[in-house]
């Protein structure tokens, strides 16, 4: 399979000035401080591993694999060296070397096929209640018994019914407007975390604009992506493709209400297909119309004004930044700006910090490093005192549910436009 281009190690390396500027803000390195396991680590072994100094052993691996893939360091870079591309590459050639996990290889053969998947949703929201039980809080959900590669951090809160089974295609709300949206809307936001796209919905309906609820749309590639398993990657890009161009002359715009599935699609794919020139032109065709769900209401629509009219709520949130959404797509002041019309804001002491997702591996194999990552995060939000942490991503939803409930922090979790949401509604009664 011809997967994205190549990319030099070696060249990387030797452009690497090893000023150190990354390492301050590293999430893996501020856990561990091991400097192979920092940017200019992780490039310098690359390097080594190219001028076949270093084998791509096991341990090896290990090191490439405790990568958040926060693009921290690219951002801080002087050279904006494309650390986390090289992780990406890296870890293709780890998956071809040592195969992928047999869980993973079943998740990701899941999110090629939607309809197994939505059978296999059902069941687990069947088997959910008798496995795990709600925690005090109800931030999350514990295990009431021992289980290999269960927890709350994979179940979260199934849906019987996911966000794309329980509407109809074409929501119309006015015959005579022509602005027509679309909703791409992740795979946890899909099964998981079933409100947000209802939030959207809602939000979509009061405004007057029709949407289109696409139903063969498939899982954006970022688990697979992150993982090196590239083939599901290929499938999942060009099935999309061929489906967001069956449709895409009938909206104004894609919205997706989910920073990681926004990257991939609107920064990833195209990369990925650098091999492929025919296919990169045919994302580029798609990506103007591509965005994030915020930002295109704050800028396309008279959402803030009318928000503004409504009355201010007494409650307080602290914004917490996903990394795919400021860090890459370099959106952060939208949502803030939509949710200060009804709420008061407490920013944290570094809401651009990563939350610790980092991704399937991550989570299921080196859950001890993610859970580092997510103290530190829920100690800072608990500074705030804010009643609400807000970020438009469900995978820092599923890591901070899981950190908060571990530091027995109060604050609750809530999408940015669960929120809008509620400020509507709230104004009604």
């Amino acid at each position: 399979m011809e997967h994205f281009k190549d990319y030099n190690y070696l060249k990387t390396s030797d452009a690497c000035v090893k000023c150190g500027k990354c390492l301050p803000d590293c999430t893996i390195f501020n856990i561990n401080g091991d400097e192979a396991t920092s940017p200019r680590g992780f490039i310098d072994l690359l390097g080594a591993y190219q001028r076949k100094e270093i084998p791509l052993d096991k341990n090896a691996k290990n090191i490439f694999e405790t990568c958040f893939l926060c693009t921290t360091c690219v951002s801080v870079c002087p050279n904006s060296l494309p650390t986390d591309t090289l992780i990406e590459n890296i870890r293709y050639e780890i998956a071809q070397k040592y195969g992928i996990a047999w869980f993973k290889r079943i998740f990701f053969y899941l999110l090629k096929h939607r309809k197994i998947m939505d059978l296999s949703m059902k069941l687990g929201a069947f088997f959910t209640p008798l496995l795990f039980q709600k925690t005090d809080d109800n931030h999350s959900i514990k295990p009431r018994f021992k289980l290999p590669f269960i927890s709350n951090r994979i179940f979260g809160a199934i849906q019987t019914k996911s966000f794309l089974n329980s509407h109809q295609e074409n929501l119309i709300y006015h015959k005579d407007n022509p602005k027509k949206v679309a909703i791409f809307i992740g795979c946890l936001g899909n099964y998981n975390y079933k409100s947000v796209g209802e939030s959207l919905v809602f939000i979509l309906q009061k405004l007057g604009i029709n949407t289109m609820i696409p139903k063969k749309q498939k899982c954006c590639g970022a688990p697979a992506y992150f993982t090196g398993d590239f083939e599901s990657v290929n499938q999942l890009i060009t099935e999309n493709i061929a489906y967001f161009e069956s449709f895409i002359d009938e909206v104004e715009a894609i919205l997706i209400p989910e920073a990681t599935c926004a990257a991939m699609i609107l920064e990833d794919w195209e990369r990925f297909m650098e091999k492929n020139p025919s296919y990169q032109q045919r994302i580029q065709k798609l990506l103007p119309k591509i965005h994030m769900a915020t930002h295109w209401l704050m800028h396309n629509t008279n959402l803030k004004d009318y928000l503004s009219t409504l009355p201010k709520s007494q409650e307080t949130f602290t914004y917490h930044d996903p990394c795919h959404a400021r860090k890459v797509l370099g959106i952060w002041k939208e949502p803030r700006e939509l949710l200060r019309q009804n709420y008061d804001l407490i920013e944290m002491e570094d809401p651009n910090t990563c939350c610790g997702f980092g991704g399937v591996t991550m989570q299921t194999e080196r859950f001890n490093l993610a859970s580092k990552v997510g103290s530190k995060k829920a100690k800072m939000i608990d500074k705030t005192q804010a009643k609400y942490v807000v970020a438009e991503c469900s995978a820092c939803r599923m890591q901070l549910n899981n950190a908060l409930h571990q530091e027995k922090v109060k604050t609750l979790f809530a999408h940015p436009l669960e929120l809008i949401e509620k400020a509507i509604k709230t104004a009604r009664i």
